[in-house]
C-alpha cells in the first residue's frame, strides 16, 4: 500500500520519511535561498502491511492491586524527610 507524504525536507528516492521508504518524489514549492525559504515536497511512500491482531500484551499483563503507591520497603527502605518551614 502507498501513501503520499508532505515534507519541507528534501529527501531521496530510497531513503525512508515517517517509517515508510520513499518510492518516488515531487517538487510543490522549489527552495528560495534569496527569501531563506525551504522547498516543499510530496513523496510516495510505501507503507508497511500490519496484520490486524489482538493486542497479546494486554492480555498477559498481570492485574495490578488497586494502590499505585509504593511502600517505603518497595522504595528500596530510603526515608523521605519533610524539612519544616520557616
Amino acid at each position: 500500500m502507498t501513501k503520499m507524504v508532505r515534507s519541507r525536507f528534501n529527501h531521496e528516492v530510497g531513503e525512508s520519511v515517517e517509517g515508510c521508504k520513499i518510492l518516488g518524489r515531487s517538487i510543490v514549492a522549489p527552495p528560495d535561498s534569496v527569501e531563506r525559504r525551504r522547498g516543499i515536497y510530496d513523496y510516495l511512500v510505501e507503507v508497511p502491511s500490519i496484520s490486524v491482531m489482538a493486542c497479546p500484551s494486554r492480555e498477559a499483563a498481570p492485574a495490578r492491586d488497586a494502590s499505585t503507591r509504593s511502600t517505603p520497603d518497595e522504595m528500596g527502605g530510603r526515608l523521605i524527610r519533610r524539612i519544616p518551614s520557616r
